[in-house]
């Protein structure tokens, strides 16, 4: 097995990449997933300007034929030279894993495999495959810790020799995390407003980033459990009107109904009060968000709260099969959930 944790990706990067033909790269963080696999596929030396080079398949293109995968890989390219297969949005398809047993026991010679993959569970069928094989390098992307996200910070305002006070830094390591791609989009909109003052404040920080990711989303997470479907529509046109990534909003929901899954699993277990649970699983939480949760754990039970995560991982998982309907599935799974906040309220 050959996995690849994040302190370790940028030496692999360097020294070790080519020594792999296949690639699988999955966590919930999909930008980091995206960065890291376009940052491979830089490292192949395959021409990615030519057609004819570099194949891009949906993980639904496989589904539909179950040997393109294998087609495609073990095919001579037209011109001669190394070639890449780049699979977008896999999850645990069957066509999918059965062809990567295949390419896994006898890896291509003039070929690259990349695949990019969800936030996999342990034992699923994808990272079964990729994990217990020698062949195969698998790159699991959390996301950044606070490490990563100073690290992301430096890179991108030394490109613009810029300077950061450590209050600026600290608001603006509140603001970050999540979803690599929008953590780097907004640094660079900070730079770039910044451009040419020498330093960053905090009131930089502010004006700029403050209103345009975390805030919005929490409001629009709030309205959805406490069944406010007209607030929680101004918080979606909010998020939409900032270039937000819709999908923080799924995730961001997905993880409040993980808590509230442990919370209410406490309280059925110990038969608990939601007041004692919040107590104890809840002392992080922001004391204005603290009776909207609270409120929550007495109107969801268990299988409610189950059938809800479900709902959304599938959501997740259809917005990066059909990423240009992204904002309209997000929408409708969350207003749905908001909704059935409401009737159980």
């Amino acid at each position: 097995m050959a996995e690849i944790k994040s302190h370790e990706f940028d030496g692999f990067l360097q020294s070790a990449a080519r020594n792999y033909r296949i690639f699988v790269i999955y966590g919930p963080d999909r930008g980091l997933v995206s960065e890291r696999a376009a940052q491979v596929a830089g490292k192949t030396n395959v021409d990615l300007s030519d057609a004819f080079c570099l194949i891009k398949l949906d993980v639904g293109d496989l589904q539909n034929d179950a040997g393109r995968l294998l087609d495609e890989v073990n095919a001579i390219g037209l011109f001669g030279g190394e070639k890449l297969v780049w699979i977008r949005g896999a999850a645990n398809e069957k066509a999918l894993i059965d062809s990567l047993q295949t390419i896994a026991d006898n890896p291509p010679d003039a070929s690259f495999v990349i695949i990019e993959a969800g936030d996999l569970k342990k034992g699923s069928g994808l990272r079964k495959i990729a994990e217990a094989a020698r062949t195969i390098a698998t790159i699991p992307c959390y996301a950044d810790d606070v490490r990563a996200l100073n690290g992301l910070i430096d890179t991108e305002l030394a490109s613009e020799n810029l300077r950061i006070t450590a209050s600026a830094r600290q608001a603006l390591l509140e603001l970050l995390g999540g979803d690599r791609i929008a953590s780097r989009n907004e640094v660079r909109k900070l730079a770039l407003y910044c451009r040419g003052q020498g330093t960053i404040e905090e009131g930089h920080v502010v004006d700029i980033i403050g209103d345009a990711s975390a805030v919005s989303t929490d409001d629009a997470i709030d309205a959805i459990l406490k069944g406010d479907a007209e607030t929680f529509l101004h918080a979606i046109q909010k998020i939409a009107s900032s270039k937000t990534p819709m999908f923080l909003v799924l995730q961001g929901c997905l993880k409040q109904f993980q808590l509230l899954d442990t919370m209410r699993a406490e309280m059925d277990e110990r038969k608990l009060a939601p007041a004692q649970v919040m107590q104890t699983l809840g002392r992080h939480l922001h004391f204005r968000r603290k009776p909207i949760i609270e409120q929550a754990l007495k109107i969801w039970t268990a299988p409610a709260i189950a059938r809800e995560m479900n709902r959304l991982q599938s959501a997740i998982l259809q917005t990066r099969q059909r990423a240009s309907l992204e904002d309209t599935i997000a929408t409708q799974t969350l207003l749905a959930t908001t909704l059935q906040s409401a009737r159980k309220g």
